[in-house]
């Protein structure tokens, strides 16, 4: 085996090593909104569709405000690679006091955004559903912020597990507390589709409190002075981090209003339009953790390598996350493609005929699902890599075309002059993604040749990767 192939072995086994936890950990998420689905899904198609778009709302908002905060993470992964812990701490703090800034007006914006979904031409009954949703699950946006803040740094210094453990945890005490508040058990009043908005806050008010627990009571995590003086806000960190996050919250922003607008003129549709929909990107969402996982990966490992200076580990972290998550990707849209009334059957009664246009709808969608999941895989694991060079002004840029020129534009184009309907605003989501993976692999090609990764990270540089350390 030549030295070249043993690199890549290693950094394949590396990136698995890490990826692992930190995939379960999105596995785990995403569980929630799976449970959440599924349990609604039980209330019938009317909760389900309303369920849906306030979903597709909050987590609209989530996703910007996350990858804003989200900049902790390269920071942290580049001193640690460097062997500097002091503006590691810097981070940390910083990642916290920007996470209440953000979340302030968001959880505001969220409380009376029901007349904006009437603007937005949603069914009246589906908007007003939506709302006393989101009034419920707006009070989980602070602490969810937080706990991203926090699992950043956790994973940027290569110890990953203890937030799987916890995102575990979570799911288990969301499927008790939607069991509670939903159907009106232990003395509760049967909440319906605000209980799960309720038990949502509950679960994330929860997770980052153990988190936080386990941050502060690891011997080893005092060197880093994660807490000292978090009263005082320090202006330079802060807009470090903003500087670099902004980029990665507008991208996410843009990427997610790709699916905010499929949502939209879903709802233009039909409320069985919606209902599908929710079905169907449910069961992609949950695959695309995967990738997703892999993604945040390669951001660490190129990060770290980029603060050692290693030119050529650099390269190699985002070749083989890359890969790995085609690979898997591939392997989803053969589920999709050769099984889908198996998969719908996990959210709805086959058997039941007041879900048949549902079921038929969610069933094509998902055959075209098969399509984009490796475009998705590839877009999301190029785009972390990227992150890991700090490099997010430009993925913005691409996103921006991608997804707004390309996607939604032939998404409303083939759903409604062409009359595809629920297909065609499908097909426009596989251009859009396409377009994404494709511009963004070429920007890591050329973001991580030798030359232009600097003069802290010589070509040809041969440095032992830091090895990681799990719990």
């Amino acid at each position: 085996m030549t030295l070249q192939a043993r690199h890549y072995r290693d950094e394949v086994r590396q990136t698995v090593t890490l990826a692992l936890p930190v995939v379960l950990t999105q596995l785990a998420q995403i569980s929630m909104g799976f449970i959440d689905t599924v349990m609604v899904g039980r209330l019938g198609p009317a909760a389900l569709a309303g369920v849906a778009l306030g979903n597709a709302v909050f987590f609209m908002f989530l996703i910007v405000c996350m990858g804003v905060t989200m900049a902790v993470g390269p920071m942290v992964s580049q001193a640690y690679g460097a062997g500097t812990y002091e503006p590691i701490g810097r981070s940390v703090r910083q990642g916290l006091w920007l996470g209440l800034v953000l979340a302030v007006p968001a959880t505001v914006l969220l409380w009376h955004i029901g007349p904006v979904l009437l603007l937005a031409g949603q069914d009246a009954a589906t908007a007003e559903r939506a709302q006393r949703y989101l009034r419920a699950i707006a009070w989980g946006f602070l602490p969810f912020l937080w706990f991203v803040v926090l699992r950043s740094f956790i994973e940027g210094v290569s110890r990953p597990r203890p937030v799987t453990v916890i995102a575990f945890a979570g799911v288990g005490l969301n499927v008790a507390a939607n069991y509670v508040l939903m159907f009106g058990k232990l003395g509760f009043p049967a909440l319906g589709l605000v209980g799960t908005g309720w038990a949502s806050t509950f679960v994330y008010w929860m997770m980052f409190l153990l988190l936080l627990g386990y941050t502060v009571r690891r011997h080893d995590f005092r060197v880093f002075r994660l807490f000292e003086r978090i009263g005082r806000p320090d202006g330079q960190y802060f807009r470090e981090l903003f500087r670099i996050g902004w980029p990665i919250g507008a991208s996410m922003g843009v990427e997610m209003s790709l699916f905010m607008m499929a949502v939209m003129m879903m709802g233009w549709i039909s409320p069985a339009a919606l209902a599908a929909h929710q079905v169907a990107i449910q069961c992609a969402a949950f695959t695309f953790m995967v990738p997703l996982g892999i993604g945040m990966a390669a951001s660490v490992r190129v990060g770290q390598a980029a603060g050692r200076g290693d030119a050529g580990g650099v390269r190699r972290a985002g070749v083989v996350a890359v890969g790995l998550a085609a690979l898997f990707m591939l392997g989803a849209a053969l589920v999709f493609w050769t099984a889908p009334r198996a998969v719908v059957s996990l959210y709805l009664d086959l058997d039941d005929p007041a879900n048949a246009e549902v079921i038929r709808l969610a069933v094509s969608l998902l055959g075209i699902a098969a399509v984009f999941q490796v475009f998705d895989g590839v877009q999301v694991s190029a785009i972390g890599a990227l992150r890991g060079l700090k490099d997010t002004r430009v993925p913005l840029l691409i996103g921006m075309l991608a997804y707004w020129l390309i996607g939604v534009t032939s998404s409303y184009v083939l759903g409604f002059p062409a009359g595809f309907g629920a297909a065609g605003l499908w097909w426009g989501l596989v251009l859009g993604l396409a377009a994404a993976a494709a511009l963004l692999s070429w920007r890591f090609h050329r973001q991580s040749r030798p030359g232009r990764l600097g003069a802290g990270v010589p070509a040809g540089a041969a440095v032992e990767p830091v090895p990681l350390q799990l719990d």
